[in-house]
């Protein structure tokens, strides 16, 4: 490993998502499977792993030294050493699979098992994985806000819409860009200065969300992005960025993760707003 190159996973994925943009398409093909599958690029061959990218071998050499390491041993160094600090994470979900195998996969009470499960494990690792300081941030940066916009497509509304309906019962005001009528672009236009958007979009991803974070943006307004990759589109144009993770069972994916993270961050704007109004009935009665 030379001096340049990133010393451990969390590093490594950071310069995943900053460089994303600026490498060939078979790098950005390999980066997109290394950040979807970090067990696999720690434990398997380099042969295995080259086949399940759908790149050639020598192609995953290029792509550990243009991060700086000396060949694609040297790189899977740093996710066999993420792998095996998450290793007692994994043995308890390997643990909790079997458990599920004994419950009749075919029955109403067996669905049931399996989504609980399933789900569990994925707010346990929201819990993990979501950064304290930019949960404080979007706080922050809603509490600033003139005006709110939300938008969320397909899968990704029920989140929106959720959002939404937390934000009018604390009296803020807010927007839910929805597109009806063909007017999106439209409503989008009248984000001004000192408002906020919070999109929402996961694989696969809205061209519609895209659109409307790009437009706010181009206006410099703070946008809040709730996806599931910091390679697509609207998480590189983030102001605030949390990479969240559904449960998927049978290829049903759940929104439970996203609807906790949802429920955290306006339940947190509300805590944070009665405090300031306290503050406020404070210094009038001091005075």
């Amino acid at each position: 490993m030379t001096t340049d190159a990133p010393r451990d996973y969390e590093t490594l994925r950071a310069q995943m998502s900053e460089r994303y943009e600026s490498l060939s398409k078979r790098l950005r093909q390999i980066a997109k499977f290394a950040w979807d599958n970090p067990t696999i690029m720690a434990m398997e061959t380099t042969a295995v792993i080259a086949d399940r990218a759908d790149v050639q071998p020598s192609a995953l050499i290029r792509f550990a030294k243009a991060f700086g390491y000396s060949g694609f041993s040297d790189m899977q160094r740093t996710f066999q050493a993420h792998v095996t600090a998450r290793s007692a994470s994994y043995k308890e979900r390997f643990r909790k699979v079997a458990e599920r195998e004994n419950v009749a996969a075919g029955t109403p009470a067996g669905m049931l098992r399996e989504f609980c499960d399933a789900n569990r494990d994925a707010l346990e690792h929201l819990q993990d994985d979501i950064a304290p300081q930019a949960l404080e941030e979007a706080v922050s940066l809603l509490r600033q806000a003139d005006f709110i916009y939300v938008m969320g497509q397909r899968r990704s509304f029920p989140v929106a819409s959720y959002i939404y309906y937390n934000l009018n019962h604390l009296d803020c005001r807010a927007q839910l860009l929805t597109g009806m009528g063909g007017m999106l672009l439209e409503h989008a236009d009248s984000m001004g200065p000192g408002d906020v958007l919070i999109a929402i979009s996961y694989s696969p991803y809205s061209e519609e969300t895209a659109r409307v974070v790009t437009a706010a943006r181009e206006k410099e307004i703070p946008v809040i992005v709730l996806t599931d990759s910091s390679l697509n589109a609207i998480a590189r144009q983030a102001t605030v960025f949390f990479d969240v993770h559904d449960a998927e069972v049978f290829s049903f994916r759940s929104l439970t993760a996203s609807m906790c993270l949802a429920q955290a961050l306006t339940t947190a704007l509300a805590s944070d707003r009665s405090e300031s109004a306290g503050k406020k009935t404070q210094r009038k009665r001091s005075k």
